[in-house]
């Protein structure tokens, strides 16, 4: 008995070597192909080695069986695990039936390809009734034989500049599409030839099938019931009538159109998504379909007000700056954003205000804003070059203190009370006019008075 088991393990380590050929020789793949791989070789394979289209070659039925034996066990993943193990699956050595009582010896000495499917049989069962006639090309969408070599898209990334996205563009891409056969113009024919009336059914679209006592009517296997058979099918298509051509597409792009947004687009008989990619803008900030941007303004602006001219994403703005406008300010311009894409109508505008504190002053400008900082209230602080007095008044120590004095000078209460005075006595009594006069000249000559002070 222990002889008889070591025989069994020797047979069966010996089975692995006596194998001339492998089932992965024979489809052409390697030992790790996926099962998608696997049924591509067997279809390549099969219609190349069909006896339907090798009529005149007595050696295509040994090579069609050799496929369909090969592709019948490493389809099945038990068979192929068994195929991989022993060299061999279980049914071929016999185990379980009567041949060769069981022992992988017996099966070495005397194997030969051999299957428990019918090969046609196979073909139709995978490949439906209707043969290399039938639509059997839809499983194999991907790998369509034609001049490009792949099958067609299916969703194409687009990249689009910010202004592209918003007011929307018509762009040109080249896509992988399926088109009519430009050989056969989807006749399905070879040029010159066309389909005849199928002789396997006569034309009927049915066949009669005997099996034993049963008589079994069903489509037609050759023309799959179209009634007409194609004996020269297009090379190009393979007689699909139709192939996978490069092809520029106009893709219109919607306005408002947001990043990484899909839509669907029909292009021949397909669909293909189209995801956009948007550029971002160095100006404009998007949320959604509003718009945030900055503006600047400048400290008079910000105090006195004023207008500005903005960009605006399909037309420029004027806006209104408020009197004692702070920074970081946010003025909304409703219905001025991006349009929105999904929707009715447009979302807003928001413009934040920026202050934009001068950096470099000229002397006049320096002694005005030390004049404004002397009479300035409330400061939360202190002043550089603004000393404080034992009066609580301030007083500037620094820059161009001519031209401040000046300004003090314009500035003076008495001045000022006079010229107010004046203004009220003349309308009272008129017999004072020229005292008031003669006060309003004294304060114009101190301001001449400055002025050439400045010059000199």
């Amino acid at each position: 008995m222990i002889e008889n088991l070591s025989k069994v393990q020797r047979g069966i380590h010996t089975t692995c070597k006596l194998l001339k050929r492998n089932y992965y020789e024979i489809l052409g793949v390697s030992k790790n192909a996926a099962a998608k791989d696997i049924k591509k070789a067997y279809y390549q394979l099969a219609k190349k080695y069909h006896p339907d289209t090798n009529k005149g070659d007595p050696d295509a039925s040994r090579k069609f069986q050799e496929v369909s034996e090969a592709y019948e066990v490493l389809s099945d993943d038990q068979k192929r695990k068994e195929y991989d193990t022993w060299g061999a699956t279980s049914e071929q050595m016999g185990m379980g039936q009567g041949h060769g009582g069981g022992h992988a010896e017996n099966f070495a000495e005397g194997w030969q390809f051999r299957s428990s499917i019918n090969p046609e049989e196979l073909f139709r069962k995978i490949f439906g009734e209707g043969g290399f006639q039938s639509n059997i090309f839809n499983d194999f969408e991907d790998y369509q034989e034609s001049k490009y070599g792949f099958g067609a898209a299916q969703e194409v990334v687009m990249n689009l500049t910010f202004s592209q996205a918003a007011r929307g563009v018509n762009k040109d891409i080249q896509l992988n599409v399926v088109d009519k056969c430009p050989k056969c113009l989807g006749s399905r024919c070879e040029p010159g030839t066309k389909a005849v009336r199928c002789q396997y059914c006569n034309g009927t679209g049915m066949e009669t099938i005997s099996t034993g006592p049963f008589v079994m009517r069903s489509t037609c296997r050759y023309c799959h019931g179209s009634r007409m058979f194609i004996k020269y099918p297009c090379t190009e298509c393979q007689a699909k009538g139709q192939t996978v051509q490069r092809r520029k597409v106009t893709v219109p792009v919607p306005a408002g159109v947001e990043d990484g947004q899909t839509i669907r687009m029909a292009v021949g008989n397909k669909e293909v998504f189209i995801t956009f990619r948007v550029e971002k803008s160095k100006y404009f900030r998007r949320d959604g379909a509003d718009i945030h941007t900055d503006a600047e303004i400048s400290l008079s602006q910000a105090v006195l007000g004023g207008t500005i001219r903005i960009e605006g994403v399909y037309e420029d703005h004027t806006i209104q700056i408020r009197p004692g406008t702070s920074s970081h300010t946010k003025i909304r311009l409703n219905n001025k954003g991006m349009k929105k894409v999904n929707g009715i109508g447009y979302g807003d505008h928001y413009v934040q205000i920026k202050i934009v504190v001068p950096t470099k002053l000229t002397d006049k400008q320096l002694a005005l804003l030390q004049a404004y900082a002397e009479l300035e209230d409330d400061t939360p602080g202190t002043i550089y070059s603004i000393t404080y007095k034992t009066d609580g008044t301030k007083q500037s120590y620094a820059g161009p203190l001519d031209l401040l004095e000046s300004i003090r000078i314009a500035l003076d209460d008495k001045g000022i009370s006079h010229i107010n005075s004046g203004s009220s006595k003349c309308e009272e009594d008129t017999s004072q006019n020229n005292s008031e006069k003669k006060s309003s000249s004294s304060i114009n000559e101190d301001v001449d008075t400055m002025r050439r002070r400045k010059v000199s």
